[in-house]
């Protein structure tokens, strides 16, 4: 029995199937899907007749198209029939669920599903989350076609093909949709945020857990700091502890500042020596302070190393640092001057770095206003600024990002506390 062309669901919904002497067995309510090869398919139709349901297998199912559907068998050898949570029905389970369109950034909801005939089988190959799956469900797409028409304008297409899709969760009649990850992790990390701040909180976590830890150490920072709580208080350790040890150390002093007392210490005990002190350091400075707001991450050199060697350096080190803007001078634990990459790049490679750096620092104790923090980098145009202690000594730097964070409403400020 091959179905010709393509169907919505939309538009079988509520159509009576006639047994082989033509009398209504039931009206349709709902189809069964079963995974396929390559496509899910159809294995069963709901039939609704007098409120009562019953299942009609594919195979009994004789003619299938929008407008007539007929069955092989008759009324008598219909069974009832109580759905099971088990089984993916579309209208339950797909209709109205939300599907991340990665083209765009954003969730979408399913409006209608898309079937087509392979075979002797009707596969899903689409679902349509655009206007168009909205008007076939109340009836009236072919009257809205024409109104468009008449506009000189053309009613939108936008159907997700199946196989941009795949399960959220295991089970998956009570899941949303989602295309694949790799496609997700391709965003920017403020996208894949939005995404997941956009589900229910549930379908979320489950998003994150599915990122690489890479990415995931991206994004997390991006979210609302009680839902960055939520998904490290509820996502696998060993997977937390990737991500928390891949965040940048003030990013990740901030998340650690909002869990419990007893999750920040698990952390801090598990995660490498060196980034827990680091995290340590920065949770120990008070919040809306420089020393709340650095980061000790950034790029440092001797004086006597030359600008090739330098350079050298820079390479190496760059991948491991989230914002760089300049290279800052230490001798013997103490800041004495700056440079920038377009300097050596403009200088001879055999100069020193001594030859060409800024001595005339701008600089801020760690416990300067965060309005001190901006107003020095505004009054200086700087893309960040040193934080130093009495002697000198480089605690960390204060990138203009963190700035920006600053004209943020309060609600949406980071937060950090001493644990």
């Amino acid at each position: 029995m091959p179905l010709f062309g393509g169907l919505f669901v939309s538009e079988l919904l509520k159509m009576p199937v006639l047994d082989p002497k033509g009398d209504e067995l039931g009206r349709v309510r709902d189809f069964v899907v079963i995974k396929g090869d390559p496509l899910p398919r159809v294995s069963a139709l709901i039939l609704e007749e007098k409120k009562k349901r019953y299942c009609l297998e594919w195979e009994h199912v004789g003619i299938f198209n929008r407008r007539i559907i007929s069955s092989k068998v008759y009324a008598p050898r219909v069974e009832p029939y109580d759905p099971s949570e088990d089984i993916l029905l579309i209208v339950r389970d797909i209709f109205d669920k939300q599907i991340v369109d990665a083209d765009g950034a954003r969730v979408v909801r399913v409006n209608d599903v898309q079937l087509e005939g392979q075979d002797s089988n009707a596969c899903v190959t689409g679902v349509d989350v655009g206007i168009r799956g909205i008007l076939r469900r109340l009836g009236v797409e072919k009257k809205s076609e024409q109104f468009y028409q008449l506009l000189g304008r053309t009613l939108p297409v936008n159907i997700i093909r199946w196989s941009f899709i795949q399960p959220l969760e295991p089970r998956l009649s009570t899941i949303s949709l989602t295309v694949p990850r790799q496609m997700i992790s391709a965003l920017h990390p403020a996208d894949i945020a939005d995404i997941i701040s956009t589900m229910p909180p549930e379908q979320g976590i489950a998003l994150f857990k599915g990122l690489d830890p890479n990415v995931a150490a991206e994004a997390l920072p991006e979210l609302h700091p009680e839902l960055q709580k939520t998904i490290i208080e509820d996502i696998d350790r060993d997977y937390a502890l990737e991500v928390v040890e891949r965040m940048p150390p003030d990013e990740a002093a901030d998340l650690i500042a909002d869990l419990e007392r007893d999750k920040a210490r698990e952390i801090l005990e598990s995660i490498e020596e060196e980034e827990a002190q680091d995290i340590q350091e920065l949770l120990a400075h008070e919040e809306d302070t420089a020393g709340g707001l650095m980061t000790t991450e950034y790029i440092s050199c001797t004086p006597d190393l030359t600008i090739e060697e330098a350079l050298e350096k820079f390479r190496i080190e760059a991948h491991e640092v989230e914002s760089v803007y300049y290279i800052f001078i230490v001798e013997q634990d103490k800041l004495i001057g700056i440079t920038t990459l377009r300097d050596m790049i403009l200088h001879l490679p055999q100069m020193k770095l001594s030859e060409i750096m800024e001595t005339k620092l701008k600089t801020l104790p760690p416990d300067a206003s965060q309005q001190e923090v901006a107003e020095t980098i505004s009054k200086y145009g700087l893309l960040a600024i040193p934080v130093v202690d009495d002697a000198a000594g480089l605690l960390g730097i204060v990138t203009i990002d963190d700035v920006v964070g600053i004209l943020l409403p309060a609600s949406a400020r980071k937060r950090r506390r001493s644990v």
